[in-house]
């Protein structure tokens, strides 16, 4: 199943660094599970609705393709690596919002 996204989220990792990353409401649940349960800090959203740039289009269509959809109660936290292209993807969708 693919997964269309439409939030960013900040994601604060256990050791305190952050990150961003498109999200939709299942998985910020998934994040706000894994922030009860120790496998990262927290997890807030910045930004909803965001708009279906090409952007969002290109790094959504990357995490579908690299990622399978896991369980809302899924026991860890997996975060999203990206290529160097969709690490600039990212920043962009960033700009596009306002959040960069």
């Amino acid at each position: 199943m693919k997964e269309t996204f439409n939030l960013v989220e900040e994601i604060t990792r256990n050791d305190g660094s952050i990150y961003f990353e498109l999200g939709n409401i299942t998985h910020n649940g998934r994040a706000e599970y894994a922030a009860d349960h120790g496998y990262i800090k927290g997890v807030r959203i910045l930004k909803l609705n965001i708009a279906r740039s090409s952007h969002v289009e290109s790094l959504e269509n990357y995490i579908n393709s690299h990622y399978d959809l896991l369980p809302l109660e899924y026991d860890g936290w997996e975060e999203w690596r990206r290529s160097s292209d969709m690490e600039s993807e990212m920043k962009q969708i960033l700009l596009e919002n306002k959040l960069g």
